[in-house]
C-alpha cells in the first residue's frame, strides 16, 4: 500500500510539474520573440516538456553577459566620437534618393559612417585569395589583425601561418582571434594553437566555453566574422575561412565537397572601420582596448573611389542590424535583386520582402547550392523553394560537388552588400557578423561578373521539377524548418 502511495505521489507531482511548465512557457516564451520562434519553442516544450524546458533555459535567451554588453556600448560610443566628420563621400550622380535613409539606419544601428575614397576588389579563387592575404601580410610593418570563424593549420593554409610567423620576426605585432567552438571542431585544433604560440602570435578565443575558467555564455552564440587588417592600409572580409576547401572533414572528403567563397580586398578609410570591428572583439575577450595603442591611419583619397559602410551585427547590439539593412534594401530596390546565400533560411519578414519585390515587378534571383553540408539547414532551406518559385523568384542551384559559401547580394546597379552574414535566422539573431555596403556602379559590375560565373555553373530549378519531390522529402524539409525557428 505504501509503495502504491509513493508511486501515486510521484505521478501527481510529475503531472503538476508538467502542467506548470506548460503554463509558464505560454507566459514566458513568446515575450519579445518572433512569433515563429515562439511557436517553435512552445511546440518543443509541449511535446517534450522536461527536455524542451531544459533546452530553453540553456539556449532560449540570446543575451550576452552584462559586462560584454557594456563593452559593446563603450566601443560604439568611441566609434561615433572618433568617426564624426570623416565621411569624404562624393554625392555624384547617380545617387539613389533612398540611400541617405539606409546610411542613417546603419549609422544608428552599428555606429559606423558611410565613407568615401575607397577601393575594393573581389576575390573568388580560394587558394588565390589566401596567396593575396599572404602577400599583404608580408608587407606589414606595424600590425596584422586576423579574425576568423574557423582558423586551422593544414597544408593549404601553412603559408598563411608562415607569413604570420615571419611578421612577428620582423617586429610586427600580430593578433589573432578565432571562434572557440568552430575552430575546436576541426582537425588539428591543438596543433594550430601550438603553432600560433610558438610563432609569438598573440591569440585569443572568441566566445570561449570554458566554465572552469569562468568563461561561459549561451553555447550556440558564435562569432562568424572573417577579417584581416594589415597596418590599417589593407583589409579583407567576406565568407572564406582559413582552412582547406574541404574543411578537412572525412565526410566532406568522402563526398568530394569543395567550398566556393568570395572575399573582397579593401583599401582606403574603410579599413579603419574593419579594424574597429577587430578592436571591439579583442576588447571583449581581453579587456585590452587597442585604440589606446594604435594611431589612426590617414589614407589618401583615391580616384574612381567607392563609398563603403561597415555594418556589424550580433547579440551585442539591441537590434538585428543585418536583418534591418537587408530589409531596407530589399524594399528600396527598383529593378532587380540578386541574392547569394549558402544557408537561406529566412524569417517571415525577409520572405515578405522578397515576394513583395516580385509582385512589384522586380527581377529577383537566388543562388544556393545544389547540395548541402549541414543536413538540417539544407532541408530547412528547401522548404522555402515552392513559395519562392510560385512568387516568381528565379532559383539557381550551384552544381555539386561545390558548396557555394559566398554571402552577398546586389540591388539594381547601385548598391552591393558582401560579408559573413547568411540570410538565415541564426545570422540575424545568434551570430556576430559583419557586412559591407558598397555604393558604386563599378563594384556592382564586378559583382555582376561573379553572378554570371555562378549562373554558368548552376542549373535552373523549375516549379514543375520541384513539385515532383517525393512526399518523404517534403515532410523532412518541413520538420527541419520547424527546428530552424528554435532560437
Amino acid at each position: 500500500m505504501f509503495g502504491i502511495d509513493i508511486s501515486t505521489f510521484i505521478l501527481v507531482v510529475a503531472l503538476a510539474v508538467d502542467f506548470a511548465i506548460r503554463v509558464v512557457a505560454v507566459i514566458v516564451v513568446p515575450r519579445n520573440r518572433r512569433p515563429t520562434s515562439g511557436m517553435a519553442w512552445l511546440l518543443a516544450i509541449f511535446f517534450i516538456p522536461y527536455f524542451g524546458a531544459l533546452l530553453f533555459l540553456m539556449i532560449g535567451y540570446r543575451t550576452l553577459p552584462k559586462k560584454r554588453l557594456e563593452m559593446q556600448e563603450e566601443i560604439n560610443r568611441f566609434i561615433l566620437e572618433s568617426t564624426e566628420g570623416i565621411e569624404q563621400v562624393r554625392r555624384d550622380h547617380p545617387w539613389p534618393p533612398w540611400l541617405d535613409s539606409v546610411v542613417e539606419l546603419n549609422r544608428n544601428l552599428g555606429s559606423m559612417p558611410l565613407v568615401g575614397g575607397n577601393q575594393a576588389r573581389l576575390l573568388g579563387d580560394y587558394e588565390g585569395t589566401l596567396a593575396e592575404m599572404v602577400a599583404d601580410i608580408d608587407t606589414a610593418s606595424k600590425y596584422v589583425h586576423v579574425e576568423f570563424y574557423i582558423l586551422s593549420l593544414d597544408t593549404t593554409t601553412a603559408p598563411f601561418f608562415d607569413a604570420l610567423e615571419n611578421a612577428v620576426r620582423r617586429g610586427v605585432t600580430v593578433r589573432v582571434l578565432m571562434d572557440h567552438i568552430q575552430s575546436m571542431r576541426k582537425p588539428g585544433y591543438r596543433k594550430t594553437l601550438r603553432r600560433l604560440t610558438d610563432s609569438g602570435v598573440k591569440w585569443e578565443l572568441l566566445l570561449p566555453l570554458q566554465p572552469f575558467k569562468g568563461k561561459w555564455q549561451r553555447p550556440d552564440l558564435r562569432n562568424h566574422r572573417k577579417l584581416v587588417i594589415v597596418d590599417g592600409r589593407v583589409g579583407y572580409m567576406g565568407s572564406q575561412n582559413i582552412i582547406d576547401r574541404s574543411y578537412n572533414m572525412r565526410k566532406n572528403i568522402r563526398r568530394g565537397l569543395q567550398w566556393k567563397d568570395l572575399m573582397t580586398r579593401l583599401e582606403g578609410p574603410i579599413v579603419a572601420g574593419l579594424n574597429a570591428i577587430f578592436i571591439t572583439d579583442w576588447y571583449g575577450e581581453t579587456d585590452d582596448l587597442l585604440t589606446r595603442d594604435i594611431e589612426p591611419v590617414d589614407p589618401e583619397v583615391v580616384p574612381h573611389s567607392l563609398d563603403c559602410q561597415i555594418v556589424p551585427s550580433g547579440p551585442g547590439f539591441e537590434g538585428e542590424n543585418n536583418l534591418r539593412l537587408f530589409l531596407a534594401l530589399l524594399y528600396y530596390a527598383q529593378e532587380r535583386i540578386i541574392i547569394t546565400s549558402p544557408y537561406f533560411v529566412p524569417d517571415e519578414s525577409i520572405m515578405y520582402a522578397i515576394t513583395t519585390a516580385t509582385q512589384r515587378g522586380l527581377h529577383v534571383e537566388l543562388f544556393v547550392s545544389e547540395i548541402g553540408d549541414q543536413a538540417l539547414v539544407y532541408h530547412a532551406q528547401r522548404s522555402y523553394y515552392e513559395e519562392l518559385l510560385r512568387a516568381g523568384v528565379i532559383i539557381y542551384l550551384y552544381k555539386a560537388p561545390y558548396v557555394l559559401h559566398a554571402k552577398h547580394f546586389t540591388i539594381d546597379d547601385e548598391v552591393a552588400v558582401i560579408g559573413s552574414s547568411n540570410m538565415d535566422m541564426r545570422s540575424f539573431s545568434l551570430n556576430f557578423e559583419v557586412s559591407l555596403m558598397v555604393r558604386g556602379r563599378s563594384f556592382v559590375r564586378e559583382m555582376r561578373a561573379v553572378e554570371d560565373g555562378y549562373r554558368a555553373d548552376s542549373r535552373l530549378l523549375t516549379l514543375d521539377e520541384w513539385m515532383k519531390q517525393p512526399l518523404r522529402s517534403t515532410v523532412l524539409d518541413n520538420l527541419a524548418r520547424l527546428t530552424s525557428a528554435v532560437q
